[in-house]
């Protein structure tokens, strides 16, 4: 069963820069699944491609969930009101996050029994005990696990249900890509959103985790109807990502058959739960599907 989760958390002392990273973050979730299942954390370590899991950088609570981390020029392409507003995200910090400062942390599951066997990390967690971060102690204050009317990446949802509440007959998809996105074609990457390799993405990790099988043979039919993107660059101390954010919205084309139309929606609305393109256990490929767009 997909589920996106949301812990809430508290650093006791600053969290120096190098230490937000998403090869940091994504060695402390695994430290997270090894105080309940030790087997888990190694298996999930030594998987080699499309990984049970992804996260989100660290994200710092703010007053203002809307507005950007990176100024932008306004460029209206619709009118205001077709326009959905995405919450951003930041995926790179540049200074380290202060004492006491309230941070979410957004953990998405792809495979069925991983929610179950990480079950005992959430009905026995000691929120009086701490957890470490370089060199800094984290409190993780809360979990989030109901859908919240005022945080979009909290959902859960069974393979079965995701396809059975899909659309038959909407024709446009939007997407954001709210921390870089790039894609791995033969042995370069990338960072074009092209239909290929989105829905390609989509239905490697929709195969690998449920028992419905979707092929993506119908990419020919669905085309771009509007994109704002942009290539950001997300580094660290040993390396360097190019990808895009923005948002894009595509639109299915053509005499195409209920049921394809059923299994496009299905991959769209699964984005939430298993973002799209590489490096998505540590942060980057971040993506949710837009309403309204």
């Amino acid at each position: 069963m997909p589920y996106s989760l949301v812990l809430n958390l508290r650093p006791v002392a600053p969290i120096p820069s190098q230490f937000l990273t998403g090869r940091h973050l994504h060695a402390l979730f695994l430290n997270l699944v090894s105080a309940v299942d030790t087997d888990l954390s190694a298996y999930l370590h030594d998987q080699s491609q499309e990984k049970a899991f992804t996260l989100s950088p660290f994200q710092v609570r703010t007053k203002e969930p809307y507005k950007s981390s990176t100024p932008q020029p306004q460029k209206r392409v619709l009118p205001p009101a077709s326009r959905t507003i995405s919450q951003a995200v930041q995926w790179e910090h540049k200074q380290a996050i202060q004492e006491n400062t309230p941070i979410w942390w957004r953990i998405s599951l792809l495979d069925d029994g991983l929610f179950d066997r990480l079950t005992q990390l959430w009905q026995q967690l000691n929120f009086e005990s701490p957890w470490h971060l370089g060199p800094t102690n984290i409190y993780i204050t809360n979990i989030l696990s109901e859908p919240q009317s005022n945080q979009p990446w909290v959902n859960f949802c069974t393979y079965a249900e995701l396809f059975e509440r899909a659309s038959e007959t909407e024709r446009q998809i939007a997407f954001t890509f709210c921390t870089p996105t790039n894609f791995r074609q033969g042995v370069y990457d990338s960072a074009m959103p092209t239909r290929e390799s989105i829905f390609g993405s989509l239905a490697n990790r929709w195969n690998k985790y449920s028992r419905i099988a979707i092929e993506p043979t119908f990419t020919e039919a669905i085309f771009p109807s509007f994109f704002d993107i942009r290539t950001e660059v997300s580094t660290d101390s040993r390396s360097k990502f190019i990808g895009c954010v923005g948002d894009i919205s595509y639109r299915i084309m053509g005499d195409i058959a209920p049921a394809t139309i059923k299994q496009i929606n299905t991959l769209a609305d699964f984005a939430l739960y298993s973002g799209v393109g590489r490096k998505t256990p540590m942060g980057m490929g971040m993506t949710r599907r837009l309403q309204d767009f």
